[in-house]
């Protein structure tokens, strides 16, 4: 096994180096414990910007999984660098980042695959250079004690169609040992107070399970976020396997750590799980 994917972002969007990022990964965690404890868990929304700025509100979700027997990871990415119709699995060996490597679930991606028609696909289209699926790994690293494995999905079309794919894709081969991540950010170069009315209409629609109402938000544009596919594909999943909750763990923006109001973007965490 040797064809692992290279970090694109180490040294930008978090640390490159192995005792700095763990480090930097210990002080996001200690800080940002949820009030709230969940079971069954299915899933987690997380940010996919630099740790300096969103890794506050990611390090929330990810301490709420952080006792999870966790095997594989999904993430769910958008693409930010290209357009490509369709949803792209990475048919590599796996990925690396200053932590070490982390393997795909070669037999997992076999099954997603084999269940789609044509829109859900083995690829490396997409994933070179794609910082949505690689700052989560280090989190992932840090958290889990367990040998684990990742399916890294970028989604080049986040139309509707491909959304209702991968979710029924996906349904078919989760268990209790699998963690979804809906990688996104939120609203992009608002000034603080329109970000705030936009990011709470997503944070209302999680909250109520209601992904139906987000798609529809995220059609006629009364709010955004780049990983609008992923959250809404994670949400219909959570709902076709009968995990009908999701809740809210932390929202922020950029402005809270630059105090430039006049631009600022988005983040929120959040977790979508089931009855006890």
């Amino acid at each position: 096994m040797n064809n692992f994917r290279q970090p694109a972002v180490a040294g930008l969007f978090y640390p490159a180096g192995y005792w700095k990022l763990k480090e930097q990964l210990q002080f996001l965690l200690d800080n940002a414990v949820p009030d709230k404890e969940f079971s069954n868990i299915l899933g987690i929304v997380a940010p996919h910007a630099g740790y300096m700025y969103s890794g506050h509100t990611a390090a929330y979700a990810y301490n709420a999984v952080k006792d999870k027997i966790i095997e594989t990871v999904i993430i769910i990415s958008p693409s930010h660098r290209e357009y490509f119709p369709g949803v792209c699995i990475y048919d590599g060996d796996g990925y690396e980042t200053p932590i070490g490597k982390v393997p795909v679930n070669k037999n997992m991606i076999e099954e997603i695959t084999a269940g789609s028609d044509r829109f859900v696909y083995k690829g490396k289209r997409g994933h070179g250079e794609e910082h949505g699926v690689e700052v989560h790994i280090p989190f992932l690293q840090f958290i889990i004690k367990n040998e684990f494995n990742i399916v890294p999905v970028v989604m080049g079309d986040q139309s509707k169609i491909f959304i209702d794919e991968l979710a029924n894709c996906l349904s078919s081969v989760i268990d209790e040992k699998t963690l979804i991540v809906a990688s996104s950010d939120l609203s992009h170069f608002f000034s603080k107070k329109e970000a705030d009315q936009m990011d709470s209409i997503i944070e209302r629609r999680i909250n109520h399970f209601d992904y139906i109402g987000l798609q529809r938000d995220f059609e006629t544009k009364v709010c955004e976020a780049c990983g609008a596919g992923p959250i809404i594909a994670l949400l219909q999943t959570a709902a076709i396997i009968n995990k009908n909750y999701s809740f809210v763990l932390h929202r922020s923006d950029s402005a809270d750590v630059t105090g430039d109001l006049s631009e600022v973007v988005g983040y929120l965490s959040a977790v979508v799980y089931g009855e006890k």
